[in-house]
């Protein structure tokens, strides 16, 4: 059975609602939109240049006034801020990335399942805790510091 199929299975049996979009980066992309401790949007993908890793991640969507900011950086102080992002992301254990999309300035806060025995129902729903716990620190570090 491919991963696909079990993710869809764990989620139907815990009762959450999900919908697949197409994608051309990942062999799949189920998205949830209320998920984990949080109730954030949560992703579940499995990367095609990484067949049998499954990465949960979810995106954290900066708010207008924080993005006019960044718009208005230099160089030196984009920088800066990536690398602050960076350190708190690594000091909460996600592996993180800045993304533009549909927009929005937005990063996402990840965790990556690599070993076949994480790849089971307790460990998608360990992940996705603790992506929804990345999402809310996230977002509170964004807000304090910037």
């Amino acid at each position: 059975m491919n991963h696909r199929d079990s993710v869809e299975r764990w989620l139907i049996h815990e009762g959450l609602k999900f919908s697949e979009e197409k994608s051309d980066d990942n062999s799949f992309l189920i998205k949830i939109n209320h998920a984990g401790e949080n109730g954030v949007p949560i992703e579940i993908f499995e990367p095609k240049s990484q067949p049998g890793v499954l990465v949960v991640g979810s995106k954290v969507i900066m708010k207008n006034n924080q993005i006019s900011r960044l718009l208005g950086f230099s160089k030196d102080e984009k920088e800066k801020f990536d690398k602050k992002v960076g350190e708190f992301c690594y000091s909460i254990q996600a592996i993180h990335k800045m993304i533009t999309e549909d927009g929005k300035q937005k990063i996402g806060v990840y965790v990556v399942l690599d070993k076949p025995e994480k790849i089971n129902q307790p460990g998608i729903f360990d992940a996705i805790n603790q992506v929804s716990e990345m999402n809310e620190k996230t977002s509170r570090f964004l807000l304090k510091t910037f």
